[in-house]
């Protein structure tokens, strides 16, 4: 199939109010769910999840995409108005944001973190296109051992996402794999800690586990401390964001969306080091660095364009090689599998229509984003404003109807409140869910393709060496631990010489 002809295929698929009004709807659901404070973009796509299952695979995809798409520039907006960042990503906007609403200027600060949100989407979802098709190509020469050894490698990431301590992100690592061991084992049909109970059978219900994980402890931290995320709301001021200053700005947007672009191809790093990044790199060239942290206006655009960036660029080892690269794109990895969708190289031959259809709908949710994002900016008071009385039980309703729907089984409903009480501890105890998630998904792929690779070559181990692509992974792999190990003792010297210092 021609170029050409894909696009008809995707635009044929794509082409319809159903499709479209799905998509608007996801933009205006995250933008909403992400201005929340005490939601995130994570919280809005795990709860709108369920609701696509009635959907065509294409509609509820855009859907949830359009969520993503939404949330991540929603979260800029308590950020700036009230100094609580809606999504981890938006903490670097509150940088210089939050000191420009204090000077009465948060309209202007607003306006340029749509203007940098959208041109940084557009610039993402460009680079998803040109490099997606090409890394499936590459990718379709991948057999077992190949996939082996890049999941190895993307089980390395979890020290990407393990926030502050490396030991608590592996620990939580080694959990998500041990839960992901329940079930029927797939190469022999023998069960694992099932207990006897049928229920456990089919392995845990990742809706189920995806739900609680992240939408569970945040009801429970609402209900333990209401008064968490109250916060006055400044007022936008009379000034708006000008095309001059959109100019001026634009050289340390386009740099953030291309820091955003690079990291957010490499599973697991996430917005928020991709914000922190182009933040710092607009103060180091920029004329005015005195002027960043006190209400600088190009710093907003850059923290901005770096979160930004990152949104399409996820979905690059998401449809390429079947890899999440970030919490958001796990869970909508659950959405293709549901619909019977195997993200991956097969992907782009099996079901190229869909691949293109994605491709028009993210360059529509970008306009779809600066319309209801406008309209937002106006909007926040109200969304801050909704009582916490009203908003706990209406995302509980939400998240039992939704964990209930998958398969009408209340079982699933008990494994959600669970997960919810087990990562409600891990907030006390800061350590971090995604480390857990992604190694949930990754697990059974990992032992799958290990088993595989062994029963093809009779149980010898060379065969995880054969070819350049297997070396390739090996040499990322053992760079990455060196890198993570070295870091590791660089910061234990720190704080032995800090302890020291203090001592003295």
């Amino acid at each position: 199939m021609s170029f050409l002809d894909s696009i008809a295929a995707g635009l044929a698929l794509v082409g319809n109010i159903e499709s479209f009004l799905a998509l608007f709807a996801g933009v205006a659901i995250g933008v909403i769910g992400g201005a929340i404070p005490g939601m995130s973009a994570t919280m809005a796509v795990a709860l709108t999840l369920p609701f696509t299952f009635a959907m065509q695979p294409i509609t509820g995809i855009l859907l949830l995409l359009g969520v993503y798409k939404g949330g991540i520039f929603g979260g800029s907006i308590p950020a700036i108005l009230i100094k609580t960042p809606g999504t981890p990503a938006s903490s670097a906007t509150i940088l210089d944001g939050y000191p420009m609403a204090e000077k009465g200027e948060a309209g202007r600060a607003l306006g340029m973190a749509l203007w940098a949100s959208c041109t940084a989407d557009v610039i993402s979802n460009l680079s998803l296109i040109l490099f997606a098709g090409w890394l499936a190509s590459f990718a379709l020469s991948f057999g077992p051992p190949e996939f082996f050894t890049l999941i190895l490698f993307s089980l390395t990431i979890i020290a990407g996402v393990s926030g502050e301590s490396l030991l608590r992100g592996a620990l939580s690592a080694l959990l998500g794999l041990l839960l992901a061991t329940i079930g029927l084992d797939l190469v022999y049909g023998t069960n694992r800690f099932t207990f006897g109970d049928p229920n456990m059978m089919g392995g845990l219900n990742f809706i189920a586990v995806l739900i609680g994980l992240f939408a569970i402890p945040e009801i429970l931290a609402m209900v333990w401390n209401p008064t968490a995320h109250v916060g006055k709301a400044r007022s936008l001021g009379k000034n708006w964001v000008s095309f001059a200053e959109y100019r001026r700005s634009f050289k340390s947007i386009v740099r953030g969306s291309f820091i955003g672009v690079f990291l957010g191809s490499i599973p697991g790093i996430g917005a928020a080091p991709s914000a922190f990044l182009s933040y710092s790199e607009a103060r180091r060239t920029s004329k005015n660095k005195e002027n960043f942290g006190k209400g600088e206006i190009e710093g907003v655009a850059a923290a901005e364009a770096g979160n930004n960036g990152v949104a399409g660029a996820t979905l690059i080892p998401l449809l390429a090689l079947g890899v999440p690269g970030d919490v958001i794109t796990a869970i909508i990895i659950g959405a293709f599998m549901i619909h019977g969708l195997q993200p991956g190289p097969m992907m782009f031959i099996l079901n190229v229509d869909i691949i293109y259809g994605l491709f028009i709908g993210l360059i529509v949710s970008s306009v779809f984003l600066f319309l209801i994002g406008s309209v937002a900016i106006r909007g926040f008071k109200y969304v801050a404003d909704i009582p916490k009385r009203i908003l706990i039980p209406a995302v509980l309703v939400l998240c039992i109807y939704g964990v209930f729907a998958v398969n009408n089984n209340i079982f699933d409903v008990g494994v959600m409140f669970v997960m919810g009480w087990v990562g409600y501890l891990m907030v006390r105890y800061h350590i971090p869910a995604a480390p857990f998630l992604i190694a949930f998904i990754l697990g059974p792929l990992l032992e799958d393709n290990f088993r595989q690779s062994m029963l093809m070559s009779g149980s010898d181990p060379m065969i995880l060496l054969r070819g350049p692509i297997t070396w390739f992974f090996w040499t990322l792999t053992v760079l990455t631990v060196i890198a993570i190990a070295r870091a590791g003792v660089r910061a234990v010297r720190g704080a032995a010489v800090l302890s020291g210092d203090l001592d003295d």
